[in-house]
């Protein structure tokens, strides 16, 4: 490992219990959306994921073509072990 990579690890905030991808919800975090974040859920990856809890376990992840009344997507809650991590 070269300086920069542990810089740029020690640099990165810690990844919350909870984090959503809306920056409406009270669980966006900006910061960390400045890194590239990964999300397993059950070991396999997932990139669909809108919103996370670890010590739930649950993902939500938006429904292919229903929107709510104010035109966002649906959200679908799938549980299971869930991991975050940096790339």
């Amino acid at each position: 490992m070269n300086d920069t990579t542990k810089n740029d690890t020690a640099a990165r905030p810690a990844l919350p219990d909870r984090l959503s991808v809306n920056p409406r919800s009270p669980h966006y975090v900006a910061e960390i959306f400045e890194h590239d974040i990964g999300i397993k859920l059950n070991g396999k990856e997932r990139f669909d994921v809108e919103e996370y809890c670890i010590s739930e376990g649950w993902v939500k992840a938006a429904a292919p073509k229903a929107l709510d009344r104010r035109g966002q997507p649906l959200l679908m809650t799938v549980k299971g072990t869930v991991e975050a991590f940096y790339r």
